[in-house]
């Protein structure tokens, strides 16, 4: 199979950055490692457009979240995908496995080995087997456990460079990050000197220096790496702050987006079937710029807004902000497309909602999340500390805190992610959305970490066990969920890319069509506690797309409170 060379763009950039020669000499290296790559990877290209499809359902999961004796994790994770998860999704968002020494392992000591305690390669392999996988790439910053750290701190050549030293007395308060702990931490060396070394996120992750040719090399190789171990798919953590310019707020900087578009062009080069996401929790109209011109950088980018707008909605019965939000969704090729969720193994971030809620409404978010037994973590700013993330479980979220039926939790819990599944883009649904869990209080009593109310570890035969009593919440909820995703399966106005319009609509309800005029569909939503009206113009009579039961419409339809409709014309 003919390689495919570097093009023109990514050598410019790679220029832009490193100067004429150094930048030519690191395109000469990275066309080599992706001719390397191509030469023994003689897979067919997918393309591009053609990546994403209405199929695609992730899984969001850490490799243990499900633990059995005697049993690896990986193993037992498959083993619960083939059993009572069998068919609800293509693919597995897996959560960093690899050795790590803090943050629930988005802190790496070694990219390229699988932690023992959660299994090994042939444990991932069988995953790839049968589902789609997606790795998680943390490259803004490693372990200090990690060799590339030890090595540097030895004043070893090989690492020279690869980490930014912040001189005692710099002014870095213009910089942003999402923490409130200091932005550089003190290391001695093996001569004695003392380092003090950039840490955006804390003093375990010490953040790469890209402004250093061989960590954009080094990052090449690992992602290489990654896709060469099965992974189609590549969550890139934490990009934002991969460029560091003092007097900038060192966030989204150009340089950024340069580095992102050498890696995706490395990757086109190499692996011309791998699907690229960017995970930078930010404001919505700056998160969107990592599509680039739509073809250059990532072909999907986190909807981070869509959490805490749907929360919002359904606390406040009120869905007008989160209908104006979705009339402007937009991306800027067939190539791309939105990864939509709600819940995550973090918190339900609330940056990407600047400019949407004021801070009453957020204000109003924080209250009733701390009565539902959540939490709220912070960040630094110029202007002080500010709310950054809502800690809590979903369900728990959406759930008011007085005593209500089952069938209810569930009815609010399932209209909520049909929101997010009827959206233009790809589904990810958290395990612990699917299975209906609640949050564990006593986890973060352990841990002293707030995201830890949403991490906790469910023993095999205690699920399995729960799974099997059908008026429970686990079956009720997983129940609904698999409905949904059984009717959107395959649908061709579920594509990522298939047209979207919102329709028009007062309080609660949230109405989108999807689809052309071949196969249009009318996906309607009451996030509310009252009954409430959709108008749903051109449709005289519709086939439940869920039960498969008629509906007159006659251009309006009913619903009850927290219903969801979606209607084929008949």
């Amino acid at each position: 199979m003919t390689p495919t060379p570097l093009t023109p763009a990514v050598r410019q950039h790679l220029r832009d950055l490193y100067g004429a020669q150094v930048g030519a000499d690191l395109a000469d290296a990275l066309e080599r490692e992706a001719a390397a790559f191509r030469s023994g990877h003689p897979r067919p290209a997918v393309p591009p457009e053609a990546r994403l499809t209405a199929d695609d359902v992730l899984l969001i999961s850490y490799a243990d979240s499900v633990r059995a004796a005697g049993e690896a994790p990986l193993a037992t994770l498959g083993r619960l995908l083939r059993g009572p998860l069998a068919g609800t999704v293509s693919g597995v968002h897996l959560l960093p496995f690899f050795p790590w020494s803090s943050d629930d392992g988005f802190s790496v000591i070694d990219y390229d080995a699988v932690d023992p305690a959660y299994g090994g390669w042939d444990d991932v392999a069988a995953l790839a087997a049968d589902h789609r996988l997606m790795f998680d790439a943390v490259i803004n910053h490693v372990s200090a456990e990690s060799a590339y750290v030890r090595g540097y701190l030895a004043g070893e050549q090989r690492y020279a460079g690869f980490f930014r030293e912040i001189p005692e007395g710099t002014d870095v308060s213009g910089v942003v990050r999402p923490r409130t702990t200091p932005l550089a931490t003190g290391f001695e060396g093996a001569d004695g000197r003392s380092h003090r070394l950039w840490t955006t996120f804390s003093a375990d992750q010490v953040d790469l220096d890209y402004a250093t040719p061989a960590v954009l090399l080094e990052a090449a190789r690992v992602l290489l790496g990654y896709v060469d171990r099965g992974a189609e798919l590549l969550r890139l953590d934490a990009v934002t702050y991969l460029w560091k310019e003092l007097g900038t707020s060192c966030a989204s900087l150009p340089q950024t987006h340069a580095v992102l578009k050498v890696l995706r062009g490395v990757l086109e080069a190499a692996a011309p079937w791998v699907v690229v996401l960017t995970e930078t929790n930010v404001p919505h109209a700056e998160n969107v710029g990592y599509f680039g011109d739509g073809r250059d950088e990532a072909q999907m980018v986190y909807n981070f807004a869509l959490p805490p707008l749907v929360l919002h909605s359904a606390l406040s019965g009120d869905a007008t902000v989160l209908r104006a939000w979705a009339a402007e969704l937009a991306t800027p090729s067939d190539e791309t497309a939105f990864f939509n969720f709600l819940a995550s193994h973090d918190g339900i971030g609330l940056r990407a909602v600047e400019g949407w809620l004021d801070e009453a409404e957020i204000a109003a978010m924080v209250e009733a999340v701390q009565q539902r037994g959540g939490y709220v973590s912070s960040r630094s700013t110029p202007q002080g500390d500010r709310p950054y993330e809502l800690n809590i479980n979903y369900l728990d979220a959406l759930t008011p805190p007085v005593d209500e039926p089952l069938q209810r939790s569930v009815r609010r819990f399932a209209t909520a992610h049909a929101v997010m599944l009827a959206l233009a883009g790809v589904p990810a649904i958290y395990l612990h959305s699917l299975l209906g869990s609640r949050g564990a209080p006593h986890e973060v009593d352990r841990t002293g970490r707030n995201r830890s109310i949403n991490r906790e570890k469910l023993a095999w035969d205690v699920l399995n066990e729960e799974l099997q009593q059908p008026q429970g919440r686990r079956v009720a909820v997983l129940g609904a969920l698999r409905a949904l995703l059984a009717a959107r399966r395959g649908h061709p106005a579920f594509a990522p890319q298939a047209p979207q319009a919102v329709l028009h609509a007062d309080g609660g309800v949230f109405a989108l069509r999807r689809g052309d005029d071949a196969r249009p569909l009318w996906c309607l939503h009451n996030l509310s506690d009252v009954p409430a009206t959709a108008h749903v113009p051109g449709l005289e009579r519709g086939r439940e797309l869920v039960t498969g039961r008629e509906v007159d419409v006659l251009g309006e339809v009913g619903l009850e409170p927290w219903q969801t409709l979606w209607l084929e014309p008949r």
